[in-house]
């Protein structure tokens, strides 16, 4: 007899603020591996879900940041993470959300990532995301803060844009960039980085990408 195991369809779209301890744009995204100063990945990244289900399941308007550490490059592994949901966010969708950044539903960029990183804990706070465009500032309140903003152009002063363009990335094809700072602290992390990666992009992520 065959068994046909039918596998949670899933979706989430919206807006990914993305900080880290790289130089700014992220030598991960080109060759691979972090341009910290000591070959480290560590990151505090929100996802703010415009639409969203994972089953009957309804995710749309949720928020999550992940706090994020990896000893060396993320496909090395090794890695921690600490999410932070909203309070109201129910228990069912706390299990969707985990299954879905765990890998466990199949789908890129969390088939991939969900490999390389084991969870530490999860907290709940309240996230909010102030300002526009590159100028924002990411805050989950008691537990990390990120503010990015543009490049300046060193001779006037004046914002400097840029974008990176991946159309084979598997998180995102199509980065807002500039510079940032974060903080994180909670579960064990301790984390401050200055004048480092920041960007911005929108995200389409389901179970069959």
């Amino acid at each position: 007899m065959t068994v046909t195991t039918t596998q949670t369809k899933w979706f989430l779209k919206g807006r990914g603020y993305e900080f880290c301890n790289c130089a700014p744009g992220c030598s991960c995204n080109f060759s691979g591996f972090p341009s910290s100063s000591d070959g480290s990945c560590k990151a505090f990244v929100g996802n703010f879900i415009d639409e969203g289900r994972c089953g009957d399941v309804d995710l749309a308007g949720l928020k999550a940041i992940a706090i994020m550490d990896w000893p060396k490059a993320i496909h090395d592994g090794n890695g921690k993470a600490v999410f932070v949901v909203e309070p109201e966010v129910t228990d069912e969708q706390i299990g969707c959300l985990s299954q879905i950044y765990t890998g466990q539903l199949g789908g890129n960029p969390w088939a991939i990532l969900g490999t390389t990183f084991e969870i530490a804990g999860l907290v709940k706070a309240r996230i909010t995301a102030e300002g526009a465009g590159l100028s924002i500032t990411l805050n989950a309140e008691g537990v990390g803060r990120g503010v990015g903003d543009h490049f300046k152009n060193p001779v006037t002063g004046e914002p400097h844009d840029a974008q990176i363009v991946l159309p084979d990335g598997f998180i995102w094809q199509k980065g807002d960039c500039g510079v940032g700072s974060f903080t994180a602290k909670a579960e064990g992390f301790d984390l401050s980085f200055k004048n480092s990666n920041w960007i911005s992009y929108e995200f389409d992520w389901s179970d069959d990408k």
